[in-house]
């Protein structure tokens, strides 16, 4: 899915738009039992409180493509009879009426979601008639191609609310707040199946992690049955070992600025893009040409990329660089740069030592204070 895609889905959040036929959920304490299961026709529910669910639906479908939200394909067979892709279609053709395939759904998060605390499991089914469009692109609410339907999970942890003291209108009175167990905003949660190309995807599902490094692999395999998937932070650090490893001791300070100001130019052209900018083994081998590496350099590329990252595996440019910091760090000395300036750093040898060497103007500040370079 595409952000286009993700936009799209979440509007349906909304009283103007809501598609939400049916809304389960199941409270789970730090001892892995159940306290609560409940299922509702969502729009019998109190306005109010559809309204934070609505808070909730569309942070499960929030963050940035690539590390927050994450597109997964799954294995063939895990369609086959009795594969996690087979129980997921069965859960979202039942649009969560069976109430047994819904307790069996809730035991495997349970069983497979390593978490510790208390949270709620919340699962939706929703059909979503999807408008048509015109040449232009506009949308076309009397025409529609199809209908998108399908399931969220939003898996949430529960907390309980801080002590303290609080007013009692009733009583006109200070006194000791009651401690509440209060529904925090999604850890993790999907979307099944993906909706690409404006439609029904059965092969792929949309996963979201809040905190891209705690992507929950276990889950992720024994429940959705999806390959194993790289972070952000582990596509980043498989980058800078391969960096280190192709470069050796050439890895030097204006190769790796160029990479990362060719990288920056790339992301840059390609904003407008709706698909977030990839780069295959070839496109990572093409940028460390164009960035000055050595075809000499380049022998252990290949073998580097297979075992680090994968042969087939791409990378998120988004993952592997960042647009808004340029940092230059010794054991002792931490120097931030512009990332569009980084021209402004050089390396150069003084009276026998490599230095950092940094132009002035007439505005230097130190700790706030504004100093004199002169």
């Amino acid at each position: 899915m595409n952000k286009k895609e993700v936009l799209e889905i979440r509007k349906q959040f909304s009283p103007e738009n809501c598609a939400i036929t049916r809304i389960c959920g199941c409270y789970v304490d730090g001892d892995k039992e159940k306290r609560l299961e409940f299922k509702e026709a969502f729009l019998s529910l109190p306005e109010e409180e559809t309204f934070k669910y609505y808070d909730i639906f569309k942070r499960t479908l929030s963050g940035t493509l690539g590390k927050n939200l994450i597109n997964m394909g799954f294995p063939l067979e895990q369609e086959l009879k009795g594969g996690t892709q087979d129980f997921l279609m069965q859960l979202k053709n039942s649009k969560l009426t069976d109430d047994m395939l819904v307790s069996e759904f809730y035991d495997k998060v349970i069983e497979y979601y390593d978490f510790g605390e208390h949270y709620l499991i919340l699962l939706i089914h929703a059909a979503y008639d999807v408008p048509g469009r015109s040449s232009d692109g506009s949308e076309m609410f009397d025409a529609s191609d199809s209908v998108y339907d399908y399931i969220l999970c939003s898996i949430c942890p529960v907390t309980l609310s801080k002590a303290g003291l609080c007013y009692n209108a009733l009583k006109n009175s200070i006194e000791d707040r009651v401690r509440d167990w209060i529904v925090a905003d999604p850890a993790n949660g999907f979307l099944y199946p993906a909706f690409n190309d404006r439609s029904t995807d059965l092969h792929n599902i949309l996963y979201y992690s809040k905190k891209p490094e705690e992507l929950k692999d276990y889950f992720i395999e024994m429940v959705l049955g999806c390959s194993e998937i790289m972070s952000a932070g582990n596509q980043k650090e498989s980058f800078q070992h391969i960096l280190t490893n192709t470069l050796g001791d050439d890895c030097d300070y204006t190769v790796v600025k160029t990479i990362h100001e060719n990288l920056n130019e790339m992301i840059e052209e390609a904003k407008e893009e709706p698909e977030p900018l990839s780069l295959d083994k070839q496109d990572v081998k093409r940028l460390l040409n164009k960035s000055g590496v050595t075809e000499e350099q380049m022998e252990s590329f290949d073998k580097d990329y297979d075992e680090n990252i994968g042969a087939g595996t791409s990378l998120l440019a988004s993952n592997i660089t960042n647009l808004r910091k340029f940092n230059i760090k010794t054991p002792d000395i931490v120097v931030q740069v512009n990332p569009e300036r980084t021209d402004l750093v050089d390396v150069q040898v003084i009276d026998g030592r490599r230095c950092l060497v940094i132009p002035i103007d007439d505005q230097v500040e130190i700790n706030g204070i504004s100093v004199n370079p002169r």
